[in-house]
């Protein structure tokens, strides 16, 4: 199998959020065939605004779209915030979406793991980031999404991937990409 370059786009800009862990836990679990980079900058990247979408796109838009363009699938983690995906992360689809039809999210293979404390488990963010990403073009792969729950108790102070169900969870929903990515070049 080919190397599959897989580009996390963490939906928390909290440096220890447990969002970024998740993400961070696919890094570390990933099969050797699978490359997996969390992607830095989602901050810088302004709100999405046709206005700045001509000819001089910002810097940290392009710099977005450049790193999505040389990744063959996706891995968003997103936190519930107040029932839906956070806002950096929709912010980041919507500047992959364009331009429309054929923005960088377009027909490549999608994961989504959500997260929250609460029972819940991030159900809500997980449902509204699949429809986003389907809107938007990407293809959400059978199998790649995750909700993780009560993330307080479940961790505590440790790091997500020292837990192991969790560890292992995040490393099915990478291989479900990698697998979803090599059905597309074959087919």
């Amino acid at each position: 199998m080919a190397q599959t370059r897989v580009l996390a786009l963490v939906g928390s800009l909290r440096a220890a959020a447990v969002t970024r862990q998740l993400a961070e836990t696919a890094v570390a679990v990933s099969p050797d065939e699978v490359e997996v980079t969390v992607y830095e900058g989602l901050a810088d990247v302004p709100f999405y605004n046709e206005d700045l979408d001509g000819e001089t796109v910002p810097a940290a838009a392009v710099a977005l779209r450049d790193a999505a363009a040389d990744s063959d699938a996706f891995l968003l983690v997103t936190p519930e915030y107040n029932g839906t995906l956070s806002a950096v992360l929709k912010n980041a689809i919507d500047w992959l979406s364009r331009p429309y039809g054929v923005g960088a999210l377009s027909g490549k293979p999608v994961a989504i793991v959500g997260q929250s404390p609460s029972k819940n488990a991030g159900k809500w963010a997980l449902e509204d980031a699949t429809k986003v990403v389907g809107i938007a073009g990407g293809k959400v792969v059978e199998g790649g999404s995750l909700t993780v729950g009560e993330t307080f108790g479940k961790f505590g102070e440790a790091h997500a991937k020292e837990h192991a169900e969790t560890a292992e969870q995040i490393a099915a929903v990478v291989t479900a990409l990698a697998d979803a990515k090599a059905a597309v070049v074959s087919a």
